[in-house]
């Protein structure tokens, strides 16, 4: 297995290698780095991308409204590597506009990606895009992932929990529609025309769930088993700091005040819509519905803590 241990000062902050871009070409892949406020860990991120050994892509940095030195950095790094793009919303739209607005302005034929504060390995798009290449059935592709901590350090091994080239397509959806497992695969490699075909990431929590769940109804998953991403865990992470359903939703779509928040059943609309709306047979929309009422049987307490909370909105908006 391949380790790698990531290393800044590999990494080239002032003098990267810039391949030679026929800019009348469509690169093979774009990548959409979404950020706001990502001065901490944004420089060394995009230094992990521009040492990748697959060169053949484009880098869409769609920056939402952050206050910090975020913009100086990207516009530094815009002006070193002509295969950077930087774009800047002046407000706060949330993440969902942030992560869909890369995919919309994406000229490859794939598409990819990555969070502000993550690190890969240098082989890590050249290995997917190989899968990619040479198995047209494969929707979308990712490796093993390591957790790190805010100082790079090494926390752990993390892989998908199901074997997705052997486990029928139904049971994959399963794992998004239960939601009950880490999705850093929404970090991988996809092809662009099938991620298009999905609604994206929607305003609401857990749309990402319901992402991947349409993939994975599109088209198989591909694991590599070796640990070639890298996952930051630290105090300042979304998930951390955004603060339960109501701040998550926020975070989502910031044009939203959040007071009535039901993501269970919401999700529960979104995936039974995508298994109904699926170029499927008959026979296998009935496996996935029946995957979806057992997800509802394993996860009814969040169900109804979720019935439980729209009922205490009701009654406090009436009194």
């Amino acid at each position: 297995m391949n380790h790698y241990s990531p290393n800044p000062d590999s990494y080239p902050h002032s003098n990267p290698q810039i391949p030679n871009m026929n800019n009348d070409k469509a690169p093979k892949l774009s990548i959409g780095l979404p950020v706001y406020n990502g001065e901490r860990y944004l420089a060394e991120t995009i230094d992990s991308l521009l040492a990748q050994s697959f060169t053949d892509y484009e880098l869409i940095i769609s920056d939402n409204a952050s206050t910090d030195s975020t913009p100086a950095i990207c516009r530094r790094y815009a002006e070193l590597d002509s295969r950077i793009k930087y774009c800047r919303s002046e407000t706060n739209r949330g993440a969902a506009w942030n992560f869909n607005n890369t995919v919309h302005q994406a000229q490859g034929e794939y598409f990819k990606w990555a969070a502000h504060d993550d690190l890969h390995h240098p082989d890590f798009i050249k290995s997917c895009v190989h899968i990619l290449d040479t198995k047209p059935s494969v929707a979308l592709c990712f490796t093993y992932t390591n957790f790190i901590d805010e100082n790079g350090k090494d926390l752990g091994e993390y892989k998908f929990p199901v074997d997705v080239l052997q486990a029928p397509f139904n049971k994959v959806f399963l794992l998004y529609a239960c939601g009950g497992h880490i999705v850093h695969e929404v970090f991988g490699v996809i092809r662009t025309d099938t991620l298009r075909n999905t609604p994206l990431i929607g305003g609401y929590v857990g749309s990402d769930l319901v992402m991947l769940g349409q993939l994975a109804l599109a088209g198989q998953f591909h694991q590599i088993p070796e640990c070639m991403f890298y996952h930051r865990e630290h105090a300042e992470r979304s998930t951390v700091a955004t603060g339960g359903d109501q701040g998550f939703t926020r975070w989502y779509d910031a044009s939203k005040s959040a007071n009535f928040v039901m993501p269970y059943w919401r999700r529960l609309y979104e995936n039974t819509k995508s298994v109904l709306r699926a170029p499927l047979r008959c026979s296998q929309k009935l496996s996935c519905l029946v995957e979806i009422l057992r997800s509802l049987n394993w996860n009814k307490q969040f169900y109804l803590q979720d019935a439980k909370n729209a009922v205490g909105m009701l009654v406090k908006r009436s009194t």
